[in-house]
């Protein structure tokens, strides 16, 4: 039988944000992408906001793309409403280049979902095999160029001519 001791002496440690670190050089959260999660989620409400969420953007970079996920994930949940609107708009206004394979992913996969929705809207339908080419393509300036296509197509021939 196994018994577990507990001693009335360990007491759990509790970080508050100000024992956090602001990390707001690139390659400093590149070479520690857990301490800029931290770092964003305990500043990235604050007035270094900006500085803290690129940081964390080239620390997602570096990681793989489970990991990017999960801690891009508990980040916006973490972050007040306005600290994460600040962040999408940093992420839209291209101030920051994304460049890991999961955010070129991911914004490729917006794209390819808002020309499927335009062109269900216009009652265009759309073959298994055109939904590959579109899924496929990860060049954003093909997939913009496709999405206003779609917006005045009548068939999906006109998509890619």
């Amino acid at each position: 039988m196994l018994t577990l001791f507990c001693s009335p002496f360990i007491a759990p440690m509790v970080v508050g944000p100000g024992a956090v670190p602001v990390v707001t050089d690139p390659a400093e959260a590149v070479d520690a992408p857990e301490l800029a999660v931290l770092s964003a989620v305990a500043h990235g409400g604050g007035i270094e906001a900006q500085p803290v969420l690129e940081a964390l953007l080239a620390a997602l970079a570096v990681v793989d793309v489970q990991r990017a996920r999960l801690y891009a994930d508990f980040v916006l949940m973490a972050l007040p409403e306005v600290a994460r609107k600040h962040m999408e708009v940093l992420m839209a206004v291209g101030t920051y280049e994304y460049q890991s394979d999961f955010a070129k992913k991911y914004v490729a996969e917006g794209k390819a979902e808002a020309i499927f929705i335009i062109l269900s809207g216009r009652g265009i339908p759309i073959s298994a095999e055109t939904r590959s080419r579109i899924v496929a393509c990860t060049d954003p300036t093909q997939l913009d160029a496709w999405i206003q296509r779609a917006a005045t197509a009548v068939a999906i021939e006109d998509l890619f001519s």
